[in-house]
């Protein structure tokens, strides 16, 4: 088979990583590093634009590393649609440009929903950087806006620890 056949079911991921984390939160170079991922199993399927990783996932792309047990990336006309992480917690970690420390976050669920720009934290979510947490069962990422929304609803309470700044 063709190499170039072969890498093309894997092009959308590709796509994914690229474009995963908030502009203003990644490392400006993380997108021009090569991505490594790594499943004990791989599906994929061109006719459907499915591409499901299973076992073990780890996908790194410079300071970016995202495990979970499973994930499931839809893609329409070679553009990711939906990918659906889970895991036990499925984890996500960035270094942000100037900062000294990632961002990590967390959730039995993560949903990165393309089209409206959102990555959406579920189940058990919580975001961390600087001894800051940020806990939710509901935790949406708005990446063109820039803004996080939690809580939803019922019983859910949204839980945030803010650590005093150091002073210059």
């Amino acid at each position: 088979m063709n190499p170039i056949l072969r890498m093309k079911p894997i092009l959308p991921l590709l796509a994914l990583l690229l474009g995963w984390s908030p502009p203003a939160s990644a490392l400006s170079t993380d997108r021009q590093q090569p991505a490594y991922i790594e499943a004990d199993r791989a599906e994929l399927d061109d006719r459907t634009g499915v591409s499901i990783y299973i076992g073990n996932v780890r996908i790194t792309q410079g300071s970016m590393r995202l495990t979970a047990d499973r994930l499931t990336v839809h893609s329409e006309d070679g553009e990711i649609v939906k990918a659906h992480a889970v895991g036990s917690p499925a984890t996500f970690r960035q270094r942000p440009d100037g900062k000294d420390t990632d961002v990590e976050a967390e959730a039995l669920e993560m949903d990165y929903l393309a089209r409206e720009g959102r990555i959406v934290l579920m189940k058990k979510a919580e975001v961390r950087q600087d001894g800051d947490r940020f806990r939710s069962e509901r935790i949406v990422y708005d990446l063109e806006r820039d803004q996080v929304n939690a809580g939803g609803g019922g019983n859910d309470r949204v839980r945030i620890i803010l650590q005093p700044r150091q002073q210059p």
